[in-house]
């Protein structure tokens, strides 16, 4: 652990810049980010003076920060003062489903909850502390960092009854960014991968937890027409044409997804609203709220490491919710700090974790990450699809100050933009068989591992493009099915 400031010696100076610019947007709304290193890079980032307690565990977390001195302070109600609703209960004797049982993946807990406990209903705040969800509090504490009594209170009741509130960023690596900055490309560049024609996703509902949608995007980009969203805060429109990091994440997300499902239905969320960042409390309320506006997969647009590489205690605890719903999910990228290291939502055994190939589309990528908790990988290397209108000013080393020109359309890369290709993917297959999400996910990744590269692992291709069409090859269909799909005949990438 590092002192107050003392991470800024040890960063890299790009790794710095970004971490300067996530706390700055969080100290103007008034929360303070702490920062715990590892190597030249992020260990973690989290709320100051915030911990997020497992209710069982409430009296004697609460009893431990006191013979520790702390100040404990009643914290803040949920958004909009409501509390998060629960999910609906299994029915009496129900066996759970097998692909969403409960998993090993518990952040070593003691005592984890019995299979057939009946789900607690929320209740209202305990001495003025608000449940996050059911059975997760939300404590709000002063006089000490959130290391120093986590330390304590490990020792007193083991890991995981109390974590911080990390702060969940777009595409986190190392440097907690995507792996690159937007490239310029002409003016009416068509999308790359291009739209699938073949496919299509329609019926499918996903939601896609990122930075919101630009305004007026489908009237620019017509294979996005139908798709719905909270506003991106950063649209031209708010800023005078000025383009800055993050803009337009969310629209170029949807844009990649859309090329392979053009008729799937899709939701994009202005989750990550701080500096393409939002604390994991803010991140699952609002993934409780689309788990009951119908949705059929998450499209989770965020990778960030955690204080001893434990599962977000509240994606954990949202978990728990989504089990009651048969066949919904998850989808995520695993991040572009190109090593090992567990990177969350991704490596949650109940996500579907997606890595980035390279521009040649048989090699890994440099920056993806990659390991045994990488479910596949996908083109994530120079995609071009939509985005913003503006003028783009780099604020980060090496090209910081670089003026950069954009009419609609970027290239960008990372695990952010590979993901969505898995997602559309699931969605098409879905559409085609009548699977539900879990069992679409299955018949794609299995696909994929059919398709394995050596040394890098299970690949799962789009089609369209100068790549031609990877729907119904002689190895088998990317798209999951065993017998080839539907698609019209079309020349074969090599």
């Amino acid at each position: 652990m590092t002192g107050q400031d003392d991470w800024r010696r040890e960063m890299e100076p790009r790794v710095d810049e970004e971490v300067d610019y996530i706390i700055a947007a969080f100290r103007k709304k008034g929360i303070k980010i702490g920062v715990v290193t590892q190597g030249r890079g992020v260990g973690y980032l989290y709320a100051e003076g915030q911990l997020l307690v497992r209710e069982r565990y409430l009296e004697g977390v609460l009893a431990s920060l006191r013979r520790q001195g702390v100040r404990i302070t009643p914290g803040e109600p949920p958004k909009d003062g409501e509390p998060p609703q629960d999910g609906e209960p299994p029915q009496d004797g129900e066996p759970p489903q097998d692909n969403q049982s409960p998993q090993d993946d518990e952040p070593r807990q003691d005592e984890p909850p019995e299979d057939g406990e009946p789900p607690q209903r929320y209740e209202p705040p305990q001495d003025g502390f608000p449940h996050v969800l059911p059975e997760l509090i939300l404590l709000h504490f002063s006089g000490k960092s959130v290391p120093e009594v986590l330390e304590v209170i490990d020792r007193d009741f083991g890991e995981g009854c109390a974590t911080p509130n990390h702060v969940l960023t777009v595409a986190g690596e190392t440097s907690p960014c995507a792996a690159t900055d937007p490239q310029e490309v002409y003016e009416g560049t068509e999308p790359y991968p291009g739209i699938c024609h073949c496919n299509s996703g329609a019926g499918v509902r996903v939601y896609i937890a990122d930075t919101g949608l630009l305004l007026d995007a489908e009237s620019h980009h017509p294979w996005l027409a139908g798709v719905r969203g909270d506003e991106d805060p950063l649209s031209p429109a708010f800023t005078g044409g000025l383009l800055g990091p993050y803009t337009g994440h969310g629209t170029f997300v949807a844009g990649v997804l859309r090329c392979v499902a053009p008729a799937a239905e899709i939701y994009v969320g202005d989750v990550f609203q701080t500096a393409g960042s939002a604390l994991e409390s803010d991140f699952v309320m609002d993934l409780q709220r689309a788990l009951h506006r119908g949705t059929d997969i998450f499209h989770l647009s965020c990778a960030s490491t955690t204080r001893k590489d434990l599962q977000p205690l509240s994606f954990w605890t949202w978990l728990k919710q989504l089990r009651r719903h048969k066949g919904i999910v998850c989808v995520a990228p695993a991040g572009n700090s190109g090593n090992r290291r567990a990177h969350w939502p991704a490596a949650s055994p109940e996500v579907a974790s997606v890595g980035a190939l390279a521009a040649d589309w048989r090699s890994r990528a440099s920056f993806s990450n990659y390991g045994g908790w990488v479910d596949a990988y996908a083109p994530g290397r120079n995609l071009i699809n939509a985005y913003a209108s503006g003028e783009f000013v780099i604020k980060m080393t090496p090209y910081a100050g670089q003026h950069r020109h954009f009419h609609g359309m970027a290239q960008w890369s990372g695990t952010s933009f590979s993901s969505p290709i898995v997602t559309g993917l699931i969605a098409d297959r879905m559409w085609r068989t009548g699977e539900n999400g879990i069992e679409a996910a299955a018949a794609v990744l299995r696909a994929a591992r059919s398709h394995a590269i050596p040394g890098v692992g299970a690949i799962a291709l789009p089609c369209g493009g100068d790549r031609g069409c990877h729907c119904g090859e002689d190895r088998g269909c990317h798209c999951g099915e065993s017998r080839g799909c539907r698609c019209a005949d079309a020349p074969h990438r090599p």
